[in-house]
């Protein structure tokens, strides 16, 4: 029997926001962590009322940049005359 080594996961959000939990994801993978959704399916079980909350959780060795790249879903919005990426004069 060959064994494996697993590692060892840490919940870093819990939310039943799917709109939060889908930008977190984009958050946590452009940050180079490799996140896991837990209990994704229980909307099938409980009717499609959001009230289970899903969780993120990520390697242990992966919480600290995880943590650092959710500060961005809690910080305030861009004024709406604040310059974008897609206001850089390409030339």
């Amino acid at each position: 029997m060959a064994w494996q080594v697993v590692a060892r996961m840490i919940e870093v959000l819990r939310t039943n926001n799917a709109v939060r939990l889908n930008y977190a994801v984009v958050l946590l993978e452009r940050a180079g962590c490799e996140p896991f959704v837990a209990d994704r399916f229980m909307a099938s079980a409980e009717g499609g009322i959001s009230a289970l909350e899903r969780r993120i959780l990520v390697p242990d060795e992966q919480e600290s940049r995880a943590k650092a790249a959710l500060r961005e879903l809690d910080a305030p919005p861009l004024p709406e005359d604040a310059p974008g990426p897609w206001d850089e004069d390409p030339a």
